[in-house]
């Protein structure tokens, strides 16, 4: 398989369909990341938990509906050109 821009481009949206359907309830407070868990408050510098913590909700909260538009051109440029 040749390294093309398809390929990066689907890597890419493969990592962020992998993080937007990250439960967390179910798989990060198993590991220490869940709701529950104090990341910080206003005014304090933010650690690379919290800003992982910001990220992954952001994503799953912002991407949720234009990840079905891009996975959906994704596939069907796929079933075209093989």
């Amino acid at each position: 398989m040749a390294l093309t821009m398809y390929a990066l481009i689907q890597t890419a949206i493969l990592c962020t369909n992998a993080v937007a359907v990250l439960h967390e309830e179910r798989f990060l407070s198993r590991i220490g990341w869940g709701v529950d868990q104090r990341v910080g408050g206003f005014g304090d510098d933010p650690n690379v938990k919290a800003q992982i913590l910001t990220l992954i909700r952001s994503v799953r909260t912002v991407m949720r509906v234009p990840l079905i538009l891009v996975n959906s051109v994704s596939i069907v440029l796929l079933l075209l050109f093989g």
